[in-house]
């Protein structure tokens, strides 16, 4: 079983992921391209990335824009599996 953050630790964890922001168990951002293709592909790239995690996001898409919501329910909140996989996706945007 993966381990639940304490608060301070998700604070200082938050502070590693901008356009992140907590909302209850977990972490939230949101993301906008040009089209609807864009985002698609976007998509495709962080289903890839979590697969290979084994850590998947609930999300969302509209036209545009791709809601992502990060939490381990495993845990029963944020652990470290969130903000690694948060870092990830920041970094194929």
């Amino acid at each position: 079983m993966t381990a639940k953050l304490s608060d301070a630790e998700i604070e200082t964890a938050l502070a590693g992921v901008p356009g992140w922001t907590r909302n209850g168990d977990g972490i939230d951002r949101q993301y906008k391209f040009g089209d609807f293709t864009h985002a698609f592909a976007f998509m495709t790239r962080v289903a890839l990335l979590a697969e290979k995690a084994d850590h998947h996001p609930e999300w969302s898409n509209v036209w545009n824009k791709v809601d992502v919501r990060l939490t381990t329910h495993d845990a029963g909140g944020l652990s470290k599996k969130d903000f690694s996989l948060a870092r990830a996706i920041d970094a194929d945007e």
